[in-house]
C-alpha cells in the first residue's frame, strides 16, 4: 500500500508526524510518499527572522493551518514539548520564516528521479535543516547543499532550471481538490487522517484503510478539476483541465467544465467560444445554452443572449 503524507516542511507537526508515521508503519509492507501543502503561501521570497515574522498577524494566523485547534502561541508551546518527547531535543525551533515552494520542488523531484527512499531522505534533511539546524531552506545554495548531503547531487541543476515548479503547483491543487486542509494529512487508500496523530492511531488507521478505487489519470484529473470548481477556484480548475483540453478537447464534459470555469473566472471571451462550440455540437444541452446566454448577458449582448435563455428555459423550467 502507498501512504501519502501531505505536509508543509515548515510545519513542525509535519516533522513530528514523520517520526510517528515511521513508528506506525514499522514492519508493514507500505510505501511512504511526500506530497506538498502550504501553511504559509504568503511567506516572502526573501526569508525573514522567525521571531520578527511572528509579530506579523498574517504569519501568526498561517500557523493555524498547522494546528487548527490551537492558537498560534499554544501551538508553539505544545509543539516544543511534543518535539522533545519525540527525541528532537530542546533546541527545536526555526530561525527563519521561509518560503517552502522550492523545498517542495526538491522533494517532488527526489521522488521522480530516485523514488520514495531518496525522497524520504531529502524530506528528512530539509526539515532537520529548518527546525534543528536553523537554516534558511528558501535559499537556493542551502537547498543544493541539502540535496547533495541526501544523495541527490543532480538536484541543484534541476532546481536552477525551474524543474518541478508545474508539478508542485498541480499537486497543491490536487491536495485542495481531495480536501486536504491541514499539515500533515496522512492518506492511505481511500481514507485520510488529519494531524500528527500518535503512532498507534496512525497504525490502526493504515491497517483499516479502505482500498482506493483505481481510476484512469484523465478521469481523476477531471474529478479534481470539478472539485476545485465546486470550491469556487475556477483558475485552479483550469490548470488541471489544461492537458484534458489538449487531448480531449471535443469531449462534452470537458468542454462544459471548462466553460463553467471560464465563466466563473470572468474570462468571458473564452467562455463564449467554448460554450458556442458545445451548443453547436449538442443543441439540446439546456445548461450549456443557459450558461452561454448568461455569458452573452455579462458581455453586454442582451439581444444575442435572449434566444439562448428562452430556449434553455423551455427545455428546463429551472432556468426560467
Amino acid at each position: 500500500m502507498r501512504i501519502e503524507i501531505w505536509a508543509d516542511v515548515v510545519c513542525g507537526w509535519a516533522y513530528i508526524g514523520k517520526r510517528r508515521v515511521e513508528k506506525a508503519v514499522e514492519g508493514l509492507d507500505v510505501e511512504v510518499v511526500w506530497r506538498p501543502f502550504r501553511i504559509d503561501p504568503t511567506a516572502p521570497a526573501q526569508a525573514v527572522p522567525h521571531e520578527e515574522a511572528m509579530a506579523d498577524p498574517m504569519a501568526d494566523a498561517a500557523l493555524r493551518r498547522c494546528a487548527p485547534g490551537l492558537t498560534p502561541g499554544e501551538n508553539r508551546v505544545r509543539m516544543s514539548l511534543v518535539a522533545a518527547e519525540e527525541g528532537f531535543g530542546w533546541t527545536w525551533g526555526p530561525a527563519w520564516r521561509a518560503d517552502s515552494h522550492d523545498a517542495h520542488r526538491l522533494i517532488a523531484l527526489a521522488l521522480e528521479h530516485g523514488g520514495p527512499a531518496l525522497q524520504d531522505a531529502v524530506a528528512e534533511r530539509v526539515m532537520k535543516a529548518h527546525f534543528l539546524d536553523r537554516l534558511d531552506i528558501s535559499d537556493p545554495a542551502t537547498l543544493h547543499r541539502l540535496a547533495a548531503e541526501s544523495g541527490f547531487a543532480a538536484a541543484g541543476a534541476l532546481l536552477d532550471a525551474g524543474e518541478g515548479d508545474e508539478l508542485v503547483r498541480e499537486l497543491l491543487l490536487k491536495g485542495k481538490a481531495m480536501g486536504v486542509r491541514t499539515s500533515p494529512t496522512v492518506v492511505a487508500g481511500a481514507d485520510a487522517l488529519a494531524g500528527a496523530q500518535p503512532a498507534e492511531v496512525i497504525r490502526e488507521f493504515v491497517l483499516g484503510a479502505r482500498p482506493a478505487r483505481e481510476l484512469p489519470e484523465e478521469v481523476e484529473r477531471y474529478r479534481h478539476a470539478e472539485s476545485l470548481l465546486d470550491q469556487r477556484d475556477p483558475l485552479g480548475a483550469l490548470v488541471l483541465l489544461k492537458p484534458l483540453l489538449g487531448e480531449h478537447g471535443d469531449d462534452r464534459n470537458v468542454l462544459l467544465l471548462a466553460g463553467r470555469a471560464y465563466y466563473l473566472s470572468a474570462q468571458l471571451g473564452r467562455a463564449r467560444e467554448t460554450l458556442e462550440r458545445l451548443v453547436a455540437a449538442t443543441p439540446d444541452d439546456a445548461y450549456a445554452r443557459h450558461l452561454l446566454g448568461r455569458t452573452l448577458q455579462r458581455q453586454g449582448h442582451a439581444g444575442e443572449a435572449a434566444p439562448h435563455l428562452r430556449m434553455a428555459a423551455a427545455m428546463a423550467p429551472e432556468y426560467a
